[in-house]
């Protein structure tokens, strides 16, 4: 029989549940208001685009960007790899990432490398660590950005951005981060990069199909758009205009996302992304101290909660973590995700490949009750499970 209660603990995926108030905002958008912007020569057009440059300057403020121009809204966070990434390196060009990336690096490295773009990974030690001297012998003469992530979707651990921001500030090296797993909930300059991507549905508490990045302008000026089109805006010529957003944003812009993106991000503003963080690292420490006693439990990554976001990865010794997965899902009605996560370089890194890990990933309305419930949810899945997961 399937247990009542519901546990979500795939915070890493896509948050759940979302902010209070957004799915309120986009159905009176799209019932009163959904009209579009940049478009149309009249009140209710012109009160849409204000909402959205609002949105703007609420991730500007986030972000600690120069002006709400340097946000570029995409889709998604993979989205803006790919039109930074393919936009800026060219046949003979040369990148440097590292061995914990996600796909939405890897694989458009690998695509641009059939182009004739080299790159380099640089390797992170078993527990999913960055030495930032580690770097240095992979930059070449042909070296233009250095592209990585701030925080892994795997482990949980955070990286030295900084150290590595003053590497590549002395080598004349663009640095691209992918900010996905710490958008909303750490403190990021995006002035100390020169890009910075993040996606809406994940920290930033919003609906999915909203993403982006936050650009310096002399990087944009660098990058040439891979979509083109209708922006509103020099409607008169064919070039593509070279000022900031319309660069990057041809076409319809996902207004209902963009909506709801900014009651989510007026919620997190007024709770304060320290007071999220916290909450979600004493989730994270209660965690890891309830589990680490747990024979046959291996935690992947560092051993303790300094130093990471709120994702831990547990490796079920002996036992087939898929059918941990789905016990913990149809017996007690948690929500985990088990795999690799779309980082298999990252699993190679951390010994974890090609099986995996049961990912749990916590989050702003989690709590110490759940972390509670599902160590003994573990604890009983393990006791008996030889007879009820046919492991």
């Amino acid at each position: 029989m399937v247990n009542v209660r519901k546990v979500y603990t795939d915070n890493g995926s896509t948050s759940f549940p979302k902010a209070p108030g957004v799915s309120d905002v986009i159905k009176t958008f799209l019932d009163n208001t959904a009209y579009n912007i940049n478009r149309g020569s009249y009140a209710g057009s012109y009160d849409v685009a204000l909402e959205v440059l609002k949105t703007r300057q609420l991730l500007a403020e986030m972000f600690h960007a120069q002006t709400p121009q340097e946000i570029i809204f995409t889709p998604n966070a993979t989205y803006s790899l790919n039109m930074l990434l393919h936009g800026f390196l060219k046949k003979g060009d040369h990148v440097i990432t590292t061995s914990m990336e996600h796909n939405a690096v890897m694989r458009p490295l690998q695509a641009l490398s059939k182009t004739g773009v080299t790159y380099s990974i640089v390797p992170c030690s078993k527990t999913g660590i960055l030495n930032v001297d580690d770097i240095l012998p992979f930059i070449k003469k042909e070296t233009k950005a250095l592209v990585m992530l701030h925080a892994s979707n795997v482990c949980g651990t955070i990286m030295p951005i900084e150290k590595v921001y003053k590497i590549c500030k002395e080598h004349n090296i663009r640095l691209i981060i992918d900010a996905v797993q710490t958008a909303g909930i750490l403190d990021i300059d995006s002035r100390r990069m020169d890009a910075l991507v993040f996606t809406g549905h994940k920290s930033l508490l919003g609906p999915q199909g909203i993403g982006g990045f936050v650009i310096k302008k002399e990087f944009a000026d660098e990058i040439t758009p891979l979509i083109t089109g209708g922006t509103g805006s020099l409607s008169h010529e064919f070039e593509q205009p070279s000022f900031l957003p319309d660069k990057f944003e041809s076409g319809t812009l996902n207004l209902p996302a963009i909506i709801g993106l900014k009651k989510a991000l007026e919620y997190v503003t007024l709770t304060g992304i320290k007071t999220i963080f916290d909450h979600e690292i004493q989730l994270t420490t209660a965690f890891i101290s309830k589990t680490s006693n747990i024979t046959g439990v291996n935690l992947i990554g560092k051993q303790d909660s300094s130093d990471r976001v709120a994702i831990v990865s547990l490796d079920f010794i002996n036992k087939d973590n898929a059918s941990i997965t789905a016990a913990l899902d149809e017996q007690y009605g948690i929500m985990t995700r088990c795999g690799l996560h779309c980082a298999p370089i990252a699993h190679k890194t951390l010994g974890t490949y090609p099986h995996g890990t049961v990912r749990f990933s916590f989050g702003h309305f989690n709590t110490l009750d759940d972390i509670e419930y599902i160590v003994q949810s573990l604890k009983k899945i393990l006791k008996n499970s030889g007879a009820t997961c046919g492991l």
